[in-house]
């Protein structure tokens, strides 16, 4: 089974057919698609939507996304911590993301807002040491800055998303217990840093995602044509070009990626 560990299934680009993308991931061999929020309206889609999808495939995850901290409040927090001690025993809930800090928007990374990035990034880190649970984090042009509010809360562990960083930052977040999330932008020749990154990393540090309908992989980027919609279905063949990369057997990829999905996220392995 492969484990996409970053979807956001709830896009509207999946709303004429997101039941049937589904059901072509679990074709794929996608046994488990991990959906986190973004935002507080978006809590219950990403809830509902998890307990809905066919084969209990589904997990989520609760959280405010640096994009959205500029639209957010303190109330948002309220709600958050609110709704994690509300569905704390619902086996579906596996972390609290996506959240963290983009220093890459040139607006998120004014004086104030980057003060409110990192504001609400420590209030949720600290639920997620309070609940008990991983976090999936937002990673763009800001590891040093995410790693620092981590040291301090060593305990809490989880998965860096779409990780772009050099090889010293990868070995900070693997030593802070967390592994390091690779998928469409790895399918690029020209991605020589993350394809790097991929073939060299130690084994129990890599964790396979789309974050569809994000990031499509190459075969669905090509010039001079539109830019397909990524789905999860596509992570089979992601599995394949890390494979290659790394000079592994696809089988072996597949199952030490979801083993490792499931350490990260502990809860993952009960519904495996």
């Amino acid at each position: 089974m492969l484990i996409d560990t970053h979807c956001h299934l709830d896009a509207p680009e999946f709303d004429s057919d997101r039941m049937l993308v589904a059901a072509d991931a679990l074709s794929a061999g996608v046994g488990r698609i991990v959906i986190p929020a973004v935002h507080r309206a978006n809590f219950p889609a990403v809830r509902e939507l998890a307990h809905a999808l066919p084969e209990g495939a589904g997990a989520y995850a609760l959280g405010i996304h640096p994009l959205y901290v500029p639209d957010a409040d303190e109330t948002d927090l309220e709600d958050l911590d609110r709704q994690l001690a509300e569905h704390a025993g619902d086996p579906r809930l596996v972390a609290i993301g996506e959240i963290g800090l983009d220093f890459f928007v040139g607006d998120l990374n004014e004086p104030l807002m980057r003060e409110k990035q990192e504001r609400f990034y420590a209030a949720q880190l600290d639920m997620a040491v309070r609940h008990g649970l991983p976090v999936i984090l937002h990673v763009r042009k800001s590891q040093d800055a995410l790693l620092k509010q981590l040291r301090k809360r060593p305990q809490i562990g989880g998965i860096a998303h779409a990780f772009n960083g050099s090889f010293q930052q990868a070995r900070q977040f693997l030593d802070q217990g967390f592994v390091l999330g690779f998928g469409g932008a790895m399918t690029f020749d020209r991605a020589l840093q993350i394809r790097r990154l991929a073939a060299t990393l130690p084994d129990e540090a890599i964790v396979l995602e789309t974050d569809a309908p994000d990031i499509p992989p190459s075969w669905l980027s090509l010039p001079g044509e539109a830019k397909g919609r990524n789905a999860p279905a596509e992570l089979a063949r992601i599995a394949q070009e890390l494979a290659m990369l790394r000079s592994r057997n696809v089988d072996e990829i597949r199952r030490r990626t979801t083993v490792n999905a499931c350490r990260a996220l502990p809860r993952l392995a009960a519904l495996a």
